[in-house]
């Protein structure tokens, strides 16, 4: 999401063991299941027989609400792969509900249950704020009627001064840029169960974090965390990072060239549209014509936006539960569900 232009939104083989929870048909569904593979691959008609017993909990004008620029999902992508995955997501938090309760009487306790908590993960333009808004909505509408909140790494991107006192302002969304330790206490204080946990806010208007405002979540039964680099194991001198805290992980994959392309043409639409704001940040790149914002717009996906995925978000593909692979027209195509 943050590098340099995101006005609207944004292998590691250490991979955690998610376990599918009974109630999830699969040997019948004429799915690819590789021997040598940890995923099993379905394509989208497969995966679409998932959900097919469950109604569509959502109207177009609710889609719109949610639906990022640039992204081109429909209510029928909705209904064959995103109804199927917040099914699945229902089923992993109930099973935990079970758990809890068998530990609850195991241990003689009487501590509240923790909050499951989802990642989202994937590059720049690849759709993962869509998909995070789109659970959210789903998955709240389950009969059991969860408490979802959803919070995005972007709140813990340092504020602009203390990046410019560092010289990260060219490396905003590479994990450096973040306050990794803030994350981790906010993610570790949620799966603690502390009644109330706050998250900084980010403006993508002003490109920065918003002073003396916070986001507070009071012990949801789902939290969603949506960001680039979620997924990254623990590096260096740190035990911990915020994969640990992860019960089910989405990865929101595209070939690198769909994912530059979709960059471009975003850029091109904010031109006209958010940077003309102006309290805009990028007020300044409103005025380009077109070449010249096509050539700015390859430039920052060059410089910043490719690298970044190359070297810290694609690696983390591999941890993931469950990875949505989109085609050149920015529908899901394939998905790839790791196996018990």
């Amino acid at each position: 999401m943050p590098a340099t232009v995101q006005a609207t939104e944004q292998t590691d083989r250490r991979a955690p063991r998610h376990v599918l929870p009974p109630g999830v048909p699969g040997a019948s569904l004429g799915h690819r299941d590789g021997g040598s593979s940890p995923f099993v691959d379905f394509d989208r008609a497969s995966w679409a027989r998932l959900g097919e017993t469950s109604p569509l909990p959502l109207t177009a004008t609710e889609l719109e609400r949610v639906r990022s620029l640039g992204d081109a999902v429909d209510l029928d992508e909705v209904r064959e792969v995103y109804l199927p995955l917040s099914r699945l997501l229902n089923l992993h938090v109930q099973e935990g509900a079970r758990l809890y309760r068998a530990y609850r009487t195991f241990l003689g306790g009487t501590a509240a249950r923790t909050p499951f908590v989802i990642g989202i993960a994937g590059s720049v333009s690849a759709g993962k704020s869509t998909t995070a808004r789109l659970l959210r909505l789903l998955l709240a509408r389950w009969p059991q009627h969860p408490r979802v909140e959803l919070v995005t790494t972007d709140g813990f991107l340092h504020p602009n001064a203390e990046l410019e006192r560092r010289g990260l302002m060219q490396r905003k969304g590479f994990p450096e840029s973040y306050d990794r330790r803030a994350l981790l206490r906010f993610v570790t204080e949620v799966k603690a169960g502390r009644a109330e946990v706050t998250a900084p806010v980010y403006s993508h208007l002003v490109y920065d974090i918003v002073p003396d405002e916070r986001l507070v979540v009071r012990r949801p039964d789902i939290l969603l965390i949506e960001g680039l680099n979620v997924l990254q194991p623990a590096s260096g001198s740190t035990a911990l990072t915020v994969s640990d805290f992860i019960d089910f992980s989405v990865y929101v994959d595209a070939a690198t060239a769909d994912l530059r392309r979709w960059y471009v043409d975003r850029f091109l639409k904010l031109r006209e549209t958010a940077f003309r704001d102006p309290a805009s940040y990028f007020r300044r790149y409103a005025e380009l014509d077109h070449d010249a914002a096509v050539a700015h717009a390859e430039n920052i996906w060059a410089t910043i936006n490719g690298p970044n995925l190359e070297e810290n978000i694609l690696p983390t593909r591999g941890r993931a539960s469950l990875v949505l692979t989109k085609g050149p027209r920015h529908d899901v195509t394939r998905i790839r569900l790791r196996k018990v």
